[in-house]
């Protein structure tokens, strides 16, 4: 847990914890050039690996029961690279070859240009949300009203991005392509880390589901998405790391930020 300096003038501001070591909820990188690994040994840091969560694609017969005709959408609207993903196997499964006229609209810049893993990538057909925030998607959304889209979902799907299109009478289809399964945390949980990253909101579910009375006392919490910062702050923790953000374009250069500010540096 953290250890948290406080100035001994009233009314301050904490301005050094003493961070050791750090639980990421995600599988251990498969190269040892991970910048995570360069982030540990600048900050001398215990970095953990454990994901929370582990993702399970819907098989093509399952999607044929939603009877969604690709075929007759104009525009798909992906929120992660897992949606990413699950479209096209989907696609491969049903034989079904995307039109090159389809246009997508994506969560982050990161997403869109994950999209060249599957497409030939042209500007004029994929968008992304300025800052990476939902309300940016919106905002790109709504100068596109007479598409039709497809919203690839899991199969416990939560999201603002469907009442939006409600209220603007844009036509969609949800569409249910996988599902997220929660993993045993059991072991990891027993460890006491002086901070949890989280990049989905079903890690934070997965978190309360291992502890309904789970504690933050002096946890540090960081999250990777905006719909990961809303789970977070929603379910009652105190987020104290955040990414993306304008100075901080993924959770390693967040992290970085953060410790360098909040900790003694070390030589």
């Amino acid at each position: 847990m953290a250890k948290v300096v406080r100035s001994q003038k009233k009314g301050a501001e904490k301005r050094e914890v003493k961070v050791g070591s750090i639980l990421i909820t995600q599988p251990r990188p498969e190269t040892e050039r991970s910048p995570y690994y360069d982030l540990a040994k600048k900050f001398e840091l215990k970095l953990d690996f454990h994901p929370f969560i582990r993702v399970e694609g819907l098989s093509g017969k399952e999607f044929r029961k939603q009877r969604i005709d690709i075929s007759e959408y104009t525009a798909i609207i992906f929120t992660s690279r897992y949606a990413v993903d699950h479209f096209f196997r989907i696609c491969e499964e049903v034989k079904f070859k995307v039109s090159q006229d389809m246009k997508y609209f994506c969560i982050t810049e990161a997403v869109a240009l994950y999209l060249q893993k599957f497409i030939l990538y042209r500007k004029r057909k994929v968008f992304f949300s300025a800052d990476g925030s939902t309300a940016g998607l919106l905002e790109v959304i709504g100068k596109h009203k007479n598409e039709k889209y497809i919203l690839p979902v899991t199969d416990s799907a939560k999201n603002d991005i469907s009442q939006f299109l409600i209220k603007y009478n844009i036509k969609f289809a949800e569409g249910t392509l996988y599902r997220m399964v929660s993993n045993n945390i059991a072991t990891v949980m027993e460890l006491a880390y002086d901070m949890i990253v989280f990049f989905s909101p079903f890690s934070v579910q997965t978190l309360f589901e291992h502890n309904p009375e789970f504690k933050q006392n002096g946890t540090l919490i960081g999250a990777f998405g905006p719909t990961t910062s809303k789970a977070v702050e929603d379910s009652g923790l105190r987020l104290d790391v955040k990414a993306p953000a304008t100075n901080a374009p993924s959770m390693v250069s967040a992290l970085e930020l953060f410790l360098a500010k909040h900790r003694p540096k070390v030589k």
